[in-house]
Formats: C-alpha cells, structure tokens, sequence
C-alpha cells in the first residue's frame, strides 16, 4: 500500500528554525481511521498523551477519540483539562500526593502491583463514593514478549512493569478479597507494530487470565498498536476484538500513541556550518540529544525529506547537533546537490515521542511549534521558546 505523503509542498522556510509542523489534516486522518475502529468493533480507543500531547489539536481528540490514557498526574490534568472524554491513568508507582489528585480526575486509575493496590485501596475507594464513575484496574504482565527493542519491551525477564500470573493467584491466595474494588485489567506488550503480535498476546492473555474475566467489566489492550500506519490490519483488529467481545462480554479499550500521530510532523532545521573531519560534516541548528532523542536512545534512523542513505546520491554528509556531545549524530546522509549554510532541512515523522521528550540541555533552544493544514496551506505558529523557558525549569 502506497505511504501517505502531507509535507511534499510544505515550504521550510515559513517557519523559525527548528521548528515542529504538525500536519492538521494527516492528524484528522490518523483519527478517523481510529474513529472507524471504535465504530465498528465496539471498543473504545484513547490516545495516548505520552506519545503525543499537543493540546492546540485537542478539539480534533474530542471529536473523534473516546478520550485519553495518562502517564502521571500532569497528563492526566491536561486530558481532563483540555482534552475531554474518559481519561484513564496508570503509573508504575503513585506517589500518594499524586494519587490523591488523579483520583478527583481520572476515569480509569490502573495500579502496576497488588501492593500499591493494598497501599491505597481505602484511599480509592473513599474517592469512588465522591465519585461512583471512578473505576480501578490492575496492569497484568503476561510474560510474553513481542518487541525486538529490550529498552521498549515491557515483559522482559524481570521486568517492573504489571502483575505476573504467579504474582496474581500468590496475591489471591493470601488474600482473597483483594480483587475486591477492581473491575478491569490492563496488559500492554507491543511497540510499533500491526496485528499478529497483538493476535498471539492475546491468545496467551486468555490462557493465563482468562479465567478471571468473569470478575472483571472491562479489559485495556494497552498501545503499541500502529492502526493507522499504511498496511496496517484493520479489518482484521475489528474482527478480533468483535470475536473477544463476544465471548468475554468485556468493554475493550485500545491505547494507541504513535497511531495519532503517524507521518504527520516534521522538524525542520537549519545547515549552520559545514566542515570536513573523514567525512563532510553538516552542524545543524537541532540536535539528536534535545530535540530527538530516540535516535540515540532506540536507536533508530530518522528519515530526511528529499535524502538518501550514505553515498546513495552524490554528496554525502554526517548530520550532527550542536551541543557539546561527542555522540550527539544524527546520521549520514546523501543529497542529490551539496548543502549550504543556511539551507533548511526536513526530519520527516517526527510528530510523536519528540516534542514530548526534548530537552534544554546545554541551553539549546526548544524548537517552536507550528500547525499547518496541507489541504489549505493556513499556517499557525503556536509556540516559540526563549531564554525565559531554560531560566525557569532551573533554580
């Protein structure tokens, strides 16, 4: 199936450097296609803020989604502030502080263990009489992996992440009213990836748990789930959470991030010198370390608009940051004509885990924030950063 492509007319230089775009119209087509999930198969999808929270584009959320899942107390506020629908929170570990607080927002709060669960049970029941719409659920760890990243793989060998099946009945057994108060469960193994991996986790799901569907009303299949890239299964989701419905008489609820924001941002950045050690070396106005981590962390290769691999075109260049990293490369690339000082370029996908990751370290400026409509060509600068944002997240 053919890639969708938003950002083949969008001109860089109409935006400050760096800058993240983020493409109005290929947000809203990642939506619908979510939207056409949730109609047909009876669940309901909640996007995932860690991935991706711009909240300049919540009306979209509100529009097509069921609401939100949160990391911690601040996204959750954001998603009941400013996004709406269910907001549902999980957290390997709640400070009580911060517990308190969700539970006076959250839909949906999601404990990692038994003992958290213990630890604050009367706290949260006491919130569920304010609030008798408050549900609670337990994150369960299947033991079965499906990511090829160990960094991103949730249920590896001695994971922290979720309630092993021996964990589980160990807890029943030594206390059978524990379940008491909780009426969902939650399990979450995938990272980028389509429908098979989710097929098989849940086959072992059912094998291990599925003995305790009956004391639950609902089951969250957690993210990782990449429904709206391309080639992407969606008939077939449909149908396999039609036919868990059907024999579990449970409300699934789907947790995507990156699917919100698939191929619909770009960083653009500018070429500040060019010099040669080995190879040609372009220094740019963006950096690996503060505006995309995940390159170094995953790692992975970022695609550039309009690029190709080392040497695959006529004039090779390693592109680096500008920070005082050694490390902090973000890959070579070939361009068909060589680069020039002040020469924009364009990091293509770069919507979901950056703008919520980046950093200011060294002082390097956070990039600004733009929302473009590639159906108009309107064009909204949203956000610029300065001195005053590095000041004050420091002391």
């Amino acid at each position: 199936m053919q890639k969708r492509e938003y950002f083949t007319h969008f001109n860089p230089a109409s935006v400050p450097s760096p800058c993240f775009v983020i493409d109005k119209a290929a947000i809203e087509d990642n939506l619908k296609i979510l939207n056409r999930v949730q109609c047909e198969s009876g669940a309901k999808v909640l996007g995932a803020l860690k991935a991706f929270s711009c909240w300049s584009l919540a009306p979209l959320f509100r529009q097509y989604l069921s609401g939100i899942c949160a990391s911690g107390l601040h996204e959750a506020r954001l998603g009941r502030e400013e996004f709406g629908g269910e907001v549902h929170c999980y957290s390997a570990a709640y400070k009580e502080s911060d517990l308190i607080e969700i539970l006076k927002i959250a839909d949906h709060v999601l404990f990692n263990s038994f003992s958290q669960w213990s630890r604050f049970k009367s706290l949260a029941l006491a919130a569920r009489n304010v609030r008798p719409e408050l549900q609670f659920g337990i994150r369960i760890n299947p033991e079965h992996s499906e990511g090829d990243v160990a960094l991103y793989d949730p249920c590896a060998p001695c994971s922290r992440m979720g309630v092993t099946i021996a964990q589980f009945e160990q807890a029943l057994r030594d206390d059978p009213a524990i379940i008491n108060g909780i009426s969902g469960l939650h399990f979450h193994t995938l990272c980028q990836q389509d429908l098979p991996p989710l097929q098989r986790t849940l086959a072992v799901v059912e094998e291990k748990f599925g003995q305790y569907f009956s004391q639950i009303k609902w089951i969250n299949f957690g993210g990782g789930h990449h429904i709206s890239r391309e080639d992407y299964q969606v008939d077939e989701l449909i149908e396999l959470i039609k036919s868990f419905r059907s024999r579990h008489q449970l409300q699934v609820y789907l947790e995507p991030g990156e699917a919100v924001a698939l191929r619909s941002g770009v960083l653009v950045a500018e070429v500040l010198d060019i010099t040669w050690n080995g190879i040609a070396q372009a220094v740019l106005d963006t950096s690996a370390t503060c505006h995309m981590p995940d390159v170094l962390e995953m790692p992975y290769r970022a695609d550039v608009l309009r690029a190709g691999m080392s040497h695959e075109f006529a004039h090779t260049y390693r592109l680096g940051g500008m920070t005082c990293l050694a490390g902090d490369v973000i890959g070579d690339y070939s361009f068909r004509e060589p680069l020039a000082v002040g020469q924009r370029i364009i990091f293509d996908d770069m919507a979901h885990y950056t703008m919520v990751k980046t950093t200011t370290f060294n002082g390097i400026n956070l990039p600004a924030i733009a929302i473009w409509d590639s159906r108009t060509d309107e064009l909204n600068l949203i956000r610029e950063f300065g001195y005053d944002d590095f000041k004050h997240r420091l002391s």
